[in-house]
């Protein structure tokens, strides 16, 4: 099986992921800010649809808005769920 290499953007936008603590969360324009490119929400929220390492906790990142965001393990429902069990405030 081939490895596909990531592009440095993808790196720093899961090691910022990463780095999000319990109880936190981060909009996707703040991860991209913080990953070096203040105008790749979309990109950020891409990545986050793509992820399935459970050290990259995506359900960490939401909408500014406050609108609901995809999440490919359960759902919004199950985000906010995991969200509140880890104690965040939306």
């Amino acid at each position: 099986m081939r490895k596909i290499k990531q592009n440095h953007f993808s790196k720093r936008v899961y090691a910022v992921v990463a780095k999000i603590p319990k109880g936190k969360t981060m909009t996707y324009k703040q991860v991209a800010t913080k990953a070096g490119n203040p105008l790749a929400a979309r990109a950020v929220g891409m990545l986050m649809s793509k992820n399935y390492n459970p050290k990259i906790p995506c359900h960490r990142v939401v909408r500014s808005d406050g609108k609901e965001s995809g999440y490919n393990r359960g759902g919004w429902a199950r985000k906010l769920k995991r969200l509140h069990e880890e104690g965040a405030v939306l």
